[in-house]
């Protein structure tokens, strides 16, 4: 049995990295013991945990990773690569916080990296992470998907979760959310309000994402009646600017919408500015897919279809942690659902000048 020992700073050693050794002797335990407490063997006591965990914190000891991924008979890194299309981005952003947040309670440390829907660039981040032995992947795969392919050829049996797109691998595990329903039902909630000229503004058609929302948009129309106009759709839209000027376009053309639904927060956060500076705020309605920073503090609060990026990232991380251990079953396609939230915008009734 570990005899009990009183840690104290003074015996910090001097001049030199500390060492497991160094822990051991300061903890007053063997460097068996360390190492079963760093890698987390749960019949170790707590007494014994507490402290060794004490001794590395007053050492500010940092384990070789590296080397004891060669030590380690499995040969796992204790990492994982998470590619999303730009980290920048509010809810990629919540995504990596909810993967961060699982990886860290098991251990593991998080490579992330943004793909910007380029195929080539997509790559080289996925190449970068196996290059670095990561023990699994989430990844946001641009709809091509060959990257995927060559890494699955090159390093057959790396478990890999897609997130926010089906996966173009038959045998991965997945997590979206309910793109089309939702988009459904924008529409549907802008129609009960009298509109019947409802324009839509989407992110690149070849994103699943955004195919996905329009089929909705589509479905919502059919539902209360209303024929659709190629003319009232905006596709390939990339970045606020363009939003902008898409929205300004449809808003000056002889027989403008009276309603607005952007498929996307970078398009609603265009379309916002727009309204505001042609003085239509109070009177086009606007409903956006996902959530847009202080829309409810905007003029009116901004309505949107809401989406949980937290869940979605939470529950793609507890998948590639399920197939780290060991988890064998048939692959999960894993569906978040959406939910409107009304807020002022979308609940804008058509004014008789701006009515179909």
């Amino acid at each position: 049995m570990e005899e009990e020992k009183t840690l104290s700073s003074s015996q910090l050693p001097a001049g030199k990295p500390p060492t497991m050794l160094d822990v051991g002797a300061l903890a007053g335990v063997s460097l068996k013991t360390v190492s079963r407490v760093i890698n987390r063997d749960p019949t170790v006591s707590t007494e014994i945990v507490v402290r060794v965990r004490r001794a590395v914190e007053l050492l500010d000891y940092r384990p070789n990773l590296a080397a004891t991924s060669l030590r380690r008979s499995d040969r796992k890194t204790a990492t994982v690569g998470l590619l999303l299309e730009d980290v920048a981005n509010p809810f990629s952003s919540a995504v990596h916080r909810a993967v961060e947040d699982l990886a860290k309670e098991r251990g593991i440390l998080l490579f992330a990296g943004s793909s910007d829907e380029d195929p080539e660039r997509e790559r080289e981040v996925l190449a970068a992470f196996v290059s670095r032995q990561v023990d699994g992947l989430i990844v946001a795969s641009s709809d091509q998907g060959q990257s995927i392919f060559m890494i699955e050829r090159r390093w057959s049996g790396l478990p890999i979760v897609f997130l926010d797109r089906p996966g173009v691998i038959p045998h991965a595990d997945s997590v979206t959310v309910d793109n089309r329903v939702g988009a459904s039902t924008a529409v549907r909630h802008l129609a009960a309000h009298g509109h019947r000229r409802i324009a839509f503004l989407c992110d690149l058609h070849t994103i699943w994402t955004a195919a996905e929302r329009e089929s909705g948009y589509l479905d919502g129309l059919a539902s209360v009646g209303i024929t659709p106009d190629p003319q009232v759709v905006r596709r390939d839209i990339r970045n606020d600017e363009a939003a902008a000027e898409a929205v300004a376009d449809l808003l000056g053309a002889a027989d403008p919408p009276t309603a607005l639904f952007t498929g996307r927060n970078l398009i609603t956060i265009g379309a916002v500015r727009v309204l505001r500076e042609l003085g239509l705020r109070q009177r086009v309605a606007l409903v956006g897919f996902d959530e847009v920073p202080l829309a409810e503090l905007l003029d009116p609060p901004v309505t949107v279809i809401a989406q949980d990026p937290s869940a979605v990232g939470a529950t793609a991380a507890r998948l590639l942690l399920s197939r780290l251990d060991g988890d064998d079953s048939p692959p999960r396609h894993v569906v978040i659902p959406t939910r409107l939230v009304v807020r002022g915008s979308g609940e804008i009734p058509v004014t008789p000048s701006r009515s179909a």
